[in-house]
């Protein structure tokens, strides 16, 4: 089984493409599977479900969804290779843009659009900085000036990736990131031991577990303030 995951900021375009991509690999009799990690609510895997794509879903509640990704992503594997899939979609919550959900040796897409505005690509961290292939949506909406700006300041910070334009609305580009994301000859057994290709967010102190006063006295652990003296 491929394994391949999938992020990016909220409302990027993420499950549009996914299903497009998935379209065009089942009409080459690819088996897919997606699994959706989100925060608090989610009707992506009626999506998923209405286009016959078995699916399962995953709510992180109060914990950081990327924790939650990790903590989860093992099982989630074993269960993709369970059901026979050829092709397992992870598919991120929209997440900030410090975020960091991607594993050495496993595929990494990161799906951003083209209104986030042109430094939105050096505001993105390891999220986009680690990707594999770059997925830029909703490139009908800006003009071709605005969409090679925008593509150009992705490659300044991810030099190394792949730089997809898709129409999450036609499909159009889809196929092209179907033949980069899944090969045959790739296999994923386990994600056992693996490393992921970025630490995670760091953060342990009050407010992690469950503070909710504010001020000195109740903030311990791992606490960064800012500098007002320059």
């Amino acid at each position: 089984m491929n394994l391949v995951t999938v992020s990016g900021p909220p409302s990027s375009g993420k499950t549009a493409v996914i299903l497009k991509t998935a379209d065009a690999l089942r009409k080459k009799g690819v088996k897919v599977g997606v699994v959706k990690f989100d925060c608090l609510t989610t009707d992506d895997d009626l999506l998923y479900e209405k286009a016959g794509i078995p699916v399962r879903k995953g709510l992180s509640g109060a914990l950081c969804p990327d924790h939650y990704f990790v903590s989860n992503i093992e099982e989630v594997t074993q269960w993709g290779l369970a059901q026979g899939f050829d092709l397992l979609f992870s598919e991120s919550a929209g997440l900030c843009n410090r975020c960091s959900p991607y594993i050495k040796e496993i595929g990494a897409v990161c799906v951003i659009d083209n209104l986030s505005g042109i430094n939105t690509p050096k505001k993105i961290g390891p999220m986009l900085k680690s990707a594999d292939v770059v997925v830029i949506t909703k490139g009908d909406i800006v003009s071709q000036a605005e969409r090679e700006v925008f593509a150009s300041r992705v490659n300044s910070v991810n030099p190394k990736a792949t730089i997809l334009h898709i129409n999450g609305l036609t499909g159009q580009g889809a196929f092209e990131l179907g033949t980069l994301i899944y090969r045959e000859e790739d296999h994923v057994d386990t994600v056992k031991g693996k490393q992921l290709r970025f630490p995670m967010p760091s953060a342990l102190c009050s407010y992690c577990l469950g503070e909710t006063r504010i001020g000195d006295e109740y903030q311990l652990g791992n606490v960064r303030k800012i500098n007002l003296n320059t």
